[in-house]
């Protein structure tokens, strides 16, 4: 049996830990294989070549996108980046004359390419949809193909038959479904006497940007632990999956989690915790191949794991966690009461938006859709919902959304306790959201009382409970 194994880009960017720690550690002879390893890009490459994840700031792509001429100095920077990874690693054995032509040969033919799109788009018989999607797919590529080969030739200067698998379909014509990708690379390798380095971007006709933008890197993690039947997929990270921020509660006060399941790894997702992707998670829970999350730099600890059928033994908060980049649109209909379907138009106007809503309230003649203030069609959507219901009185409010979640949060009590706590510290509560499965508490509140809250609920349900309770 093998396992499929993720490193992601913070970690990768020290992979020289990463690989002392995860990929060699104690291990010898055999035991360095049946894995196979998924890379992220290093540290910050994806958001040069694309877009600053957090600020949206623009990449190569972004400013391609705008016809900037500015796209060709960012990818010199970019090139420039990359290239200094390179150097970063010539201490533990990087081929630096190959490890800069493989960089310089990808990052020229996509010069010529994009050089060659700027002067057929001047004919103006292309729109933007026409080559828009394939360049994104071009560019998320490099990035994890440059991090993958030079982790390959690492490896081989460190003793340890590392090959470097290529999913990204390089100047390839094929077109290949998902399992067809994977099923080609590894036709011809045996797990037994290597070691895949596997791009965490794959080229596949459906296009992986296209479905699941930034979180493509996990979904290859879980299709190929799914294609080849692995015993177990494990993450590392640079941190370990704890009952809240260590940054913002501190490291002494939070704990490991150890163990949870995959309905809280789903909450966690939609909290835009990064766990693991949602849509990454689901594949395995169906084919029951349990996901482990460690810490890259604490490799002697097991991690968390993430399973089907986990339910805490004892009632326990596992996380408080939140996100800030919440808008909620509410809509006030005096004609709202006793109306059927009313609610299925407002949604009609969230689904041609493509916009997917985290928690939802209602009364009698209000209905509120806290939705990520990322999504680019807010404003489109509300003049979508003002003219399909012109009656309603449309509104919106910057907010956060701190949670409260567990495996076994059923017991009388927790909510009043949770609320109470908020009410304590002076964060006043604007909405609440739990479902009758009981394990997710969503307090909806004004943004500057984000960290307060968190801090406050943990303090409350995750220490003070623990010393309650303890034997």
């Amino acid at each position: 049996m093998h396992t499929v194994e993720k490193i992601g880009g913070t970690s990768m960017s020290r992979f020289g830990e990463a690989m002392n720690n995860v990929i060699i550690g104690k291990r010898n002879g055999k035991e360095l294989y049946n894995r196979i390893f998924v890379v992220s890009a290093y540290g910050g490459i994806t958001n040069m070549l694309l877009e600053d994840k957090k600020t949206g700031k623009p990449g190569i792509y972004g400013l391609f996108a705008k016809d900037s001429k500015r796209w060709e100095m960012m990818l010199d920077s970019t090139r420039k980046k990359m290239i200094e990874f390179n150097r970063s690693f010539k201490s533990i054995g990087l081929d630096q004359k190959l490890a800069d032509e493989f960089v310089n040969e990808r990052m020229d033919g996509i010069k010529v390419c994009l050089q060659d799109l700027m002067r057929l788009r001047t004919f103006g018989h292309f729109s933007h949809n026409d080559y828009l999607p394939a360049t994104r797919e071009f560019l998320s590529a490099v990035g994890e193909a440059h991090s993958a080969f030079n982790s390959a030739m690492i490896l081989q200067a460190n003793g340890v038959n590392g090959v470097f698998v290529d999913l990204t379909g390089w100047k390839g014509t094929d077109e290949f479904s998902f399992e067809e990708r994977i099923k080609d690379a590894f036709k011809d390798i045996d797990l037994n006497s290597c070691l895949p380095m596997v791009t965490g971007y794959a080229k596949v006709k459906e296009g992986i940007m296209n479905r699941f933008d930034r979180g493509y890197s996990e979904i290859t993690f879980s299709k190929l632990a799914v294609a080849t039947g692995a015993s177990e997929g494990v993450i590392h990270k640079e941190f370990h999956l704890s009952t809240g921020d260590p940054k913002l509660i501190g490291v002494d006060k939070v704990e490991i989690i150890g163990n949870t399941n995959f309905d809280i790894a789903d909450q966690l997702s939609d909290m835009d915790m990064e766990a693991i992707h949602a849509k990454a998670s689901k594949e395995m829970e169906l084919n029951n191949i349990p996901i482990r999350v460690k810490n890259c730099f604490d490799p002697e600890h097991p991690g968390t794991l993430i399973s089907s059928s986990y339910v805490s033994p004892t009632p326990r908060v596992e996380m408080i966690c939140g996100r800030k980049d919440v808008v909620a649109i509410e809509v006030f209909d005096p004609e709202m009461v006793g109306e059927c379907g009313y609610d299925y138009r407002l949604l009609q106007s969230l689904y041609e938006n493509k916009i997917s809503y985290i928690a939802k309230s209602t009364n009698a003649n209000t209905i509120t859709h806290f939705v990520s203030e990322k999504a680019k069609t807010i404003k489109k959507c509300l003049n979508d919902i003002k003219k399909s219901m012109a009656g309603s009185q449309v509104s919106t409010l910057q907010v956060a959304i701190v949670s409260v979640i567990g495996s076994n949060m059923r017991i009388p009590g927790f909510m009043a306790e949770a609320a109470n706590v908020l009410a304590e510290v002076g964060v006043n509560i604007l909405a609440v959201d739990q479902s009758m499965r009981q394990v997710n508490m969503q307090f909806i509140i004004n943004r500057e009382d984000f960290d307060t809250a968190q801090v406050a609920l943990h303090r409350a349900l995750v220490e003070e409970y623990k010393l309650k309770h303890q034997d």
